[in-house]
């Protein structure tokens, strides 16, 4: 299983905001990555000397720069992963996993509006950034629910509530079912009825 010594992080802050909103912006990217992959590498990589990835803090100028040029969609995003060619392949050691990027104002908007701290918006993203580097992907439910259940549990790990749950919008409770007007008429018909014949057997006893 890798630890911190076998793991090369390339953190790069692009945004000098990054270390305005968060007090160890490179710690706290650090600590979530190891996470991800003490969790989550491939046994047949753990032997390997090194795994190395890198991790790009930036705004959401250059966010959107990237996510029009790799996924045709010019608007900002939260995070992208880029895996390299070999990061999954079994066969080749795990030289460079690849990279995640994060933009800095769509992570605070999204912290705000989930009612969660920064950090730990930004640790599940992380992680979450770097299972897709591992293979991971929630294209489809059955993806989804391979996905997000194993970020629970290393969030978990980390001291970090269910992000799914306190993401998803509370659910009302069902109005209660009113009685149909004919069913409370038949009701006090029958009741009607019963007293009557129990009146009756009393004046015949």
């Amino acid at each position: 299983m890798p630890d911190g010594s076998s793991i090369e992080i390339d953190i790069r802050i692009a945004s000098s905001a990054w270390r305005a909103a968060l007090p160890n912006p490179a710690a706290a990217v650090r600590r979530a990555v190891i996470a991800a992959l003490k969790a989550e590498l491939p046994a047949q990589k753990r032997g390997a000397p090194k795994t190395s990835l890198s991790i790009l803090l930036t705004d959401d100028a250059e966010m959107r720069k990237l996510n029009a040029g790799w996924r045709a969609k010019d608007k900002p995003t939260n995070v992208l992963s880029f895996p390299s060619e070999n990061a999954i392949d079994p066969a080749k050691p795990p030289a460079y996993l690849g990279d995640v990027a994060l933009g800095l104002a769509t992570c605070k908007r999204e912290a705000r509006e989930q009612k969660k701290t920064l950090a730990d918006h930004v640790a599940h993203l992380i992680v979450h950034g770097v299972l897709h580097l591992l293979g991971y992907d929630h294209m489809d439910d059955d993806q989804a629910e391979a996905m997000e259940p194993l970020e629970t549990v290393i969030l978990a790990g980390m001291g970090i509530a269910d992000p799914y749950r306190l993401a998803a919008p509370a659910k009302k409770k069902p109005a209660a079912k009113k009685k149909p007007a004919k069913k409370k008429a038949a009701k006090k018909a029958v009741k009607k009825i019963v007293k009557k014949k129990t009146a009756r057997r009393r004046k015949a006893a």
